[in-house]
């Protein structure tokens, strides 16, 4: 019977009974209790280093909040720092492989050989032990491909490129930030002005309809201009309802932006908005020039453009024979070898035949994509300056409503002045009120709707041009910089005229 020593019992139960682990695999979905726990450490770290909101919130500040501590911007920003660890790593690719081993060999019996007589083939009576049942060896050997260094050299450059491509999403990333930043403050702002204004305008209009209906049915007045009377008052109270309606998710939604507590009322600093006319009236030239050398979509394709070609010359390279060089240090403890230690040097060249073959389809596939690369950079170069035109003509557009809504609530507002006045003679009705103060109120809602429009026209023109604050990185700034540089550069836009 086969006996094993001990220590070897030791070291193979182990071994045995992880097998039956192994195939006994099966998915668990994660508990209620472990979902909640996970939820709330979670969201301990999304307000982690968040400095709470004081006082009002100006424009500036809520860019910076943005910029600082918005979630999905703090995952571009990882990305883009994972991306640059990469390319770290990826140059190591090109230095050589030392590589140290260590092993242990045992059997149970003697590793015995024999010899046969080459004449007669008879074999020899004598038998040899050449090996101890136990020995250990050890080596350390340095080895250098010149394929794997060429390889690597073309991947570091292209891992470089994709770092690039990082650094050029997250400036797409805060364009599109500070463009919804804008939207939503001034949409917050609108909210914060008129929802006052709005519950009493309904207040006014529920008590108007109230009256109407109880006048019809004591049948003070015809019931055909009762029904009208009625029908005007919910009329004016369904646009009530859809300005409510309007302003009710601004607050979640500048929230959700600038990383604050939702629920939470934030108070804001209405900004002197003045139309940026210094935009449209750069020459469109200059324009198309400034997009084609700083648009973050069209350098990415400038970049990817570049990784074809590096991957052409990968290509290339791994055709070329492999010339490998080895130096090694090895130690072995068989105590019947006459060297126990001893130094091994080589030099292997090899050649993978089929690359004869399979190489012009290779070279093929990567010009293929290089040709793809530039075709999309052609078309995205096109778009961009199709994209400059669109902007400067929305920016123009956007900013002819703002003045029209601007005007128009001026009227309105000078309206609603002599309104007052005749209230205060009680000259006019309660369904004049309603609809006067409806009017009034829609009006300035337009008003805003138009800056915010106006806004966002604006920033999407800095986007496409790939204009952003010179702001370097914003972990190495406190809130209260961040705010400052903002300001400092002009990030808030000012206009004429600022609703009471």
């Amino acid at each position: 019977m086969l006996k094993l020593p001990c220590f070897k019992i030791a070291f193979c139960l182990p071994i045995f009974l992880a097998l039956p682990a192994c195939m006994h695999v099966s998915p668990q979905s994660l508990s209620t209790q472990e979902l909640s726990e996970q939820s709330s450490i979670d969201r301990i770290a999304s307000q982690q280093d968040v400095e709470p909101i004081l006082g009002a919130l100006t424009l500036d500040q809520a860019i910076a909040r943005a910029l600082k501590y918005n979630l999905d911007r703090r995952a571009r920003m990882l990305e883009e720092a994972l991306t640059f660890q990469q390319h770290e790593v990826s140059r190591y690719d090109m230095l050589p492989k030392l590589l140290a081993q260590a092993g242990y060999s045992s059997r149970n019996n003697d590793k015995i050989s024999q010899s046969r007589n080459a004449d007669d083939g008879s074999l020899s009576q004598s038998r040899f032990v050449s090996q101890d049942r136990d020995h250990t060896v050890s080596s350390l050997a340095l080895s250098w491909n010149m394929l794997d260094l060429g390889v690597g050299y073309f991947g570091a450059r292209q891992q470089a490129d994709r770092a690039l491509i990082a650094s050029e999403k997250r400036r797409k990333a805060m364009h599109l930030l500070m463009q919804d930043v804008r939207t939503a403050f001034w949409r917050a702002v609108s909210a914060q002005k008129l929802g006052t204004e709005v519950r009493a305008a309904n207040q006014m209009a529920e008590e108007a309809l109230a009256d109407a209906r109880q006048a019809e049915a004591e049948r003070l007045r015809n019931p055909i201009d009762s029904l009208r009377y009625q029908r005007q008052v919910l009329e004016n109270l369904r646009l009530l309802e859809a300005i409510e309606q309007e302003l009710s998710t601004a607050q979640t939604e500048l929230a959700l932006l600038i990383n604050a507590p939702l629920g939470q009322p934030i108070s804001l600093v209405e900004p002197d908005f003045q139309l940026d006319s210094g935009t449209l009236a750069m020459p469109v030239a200059t324009m198309e020039e400034t997009a084609l050398g700083a648009n973050a979509d069209l350098r990415e394709a400038h970049y990817n453009a570049r990784i074809a070609r590096e991957e052409t010359r990968k290509t290339l390279v791994r055709l070329f024979p492999s010339l490998n060089f080895s130096y090694g240090l090895n130690y072995d403890t068989d105590s019947y070898l006459v060297n126990r230690q001893w130094n091994e040097a080589g030099v292997q060249l090899s050649f993978n035949l089929f690359n004869l073959l399979t190489g012009p389809n290779q070279l093929k596939l990567a010009e293929a994509g290089v040709a793809l690369a530039d075709q999309r950079r052609v078309a995205m170069q096109l778009a961009v300056l199709a994209q400059v035109h669109l902007a400067r003509q929305q920016l123009a557009n956007a900013q002819q409503q703002f003045k029209r809504a601007d005007a128009i609530w001026e009227i309105d507002r000078r309206i609603s002045a002599h309104m007052d006045n005749r209230e205060a003679s009680q000259v006019q009705s309660k369904l004049d009120r309603v609809a006067n103060q409806t009017t009034a109120i829609l009006s300035l809602l337009r008003r805003y709707q138009a800056l915010a429009q106006a806004q966002a026209a604006e920033a999407r023109m800095q986007a496409t041009l790939g204009v952003e604050p010179q702001i370097g990185s914003v972990d190495d700034l406190s809130l209260a910089q961040l705010s400052t540089v903002l300001s400092n550069q002009g990030s808030d836009t000012k206009a004429a005229g600022t609703a009471p």
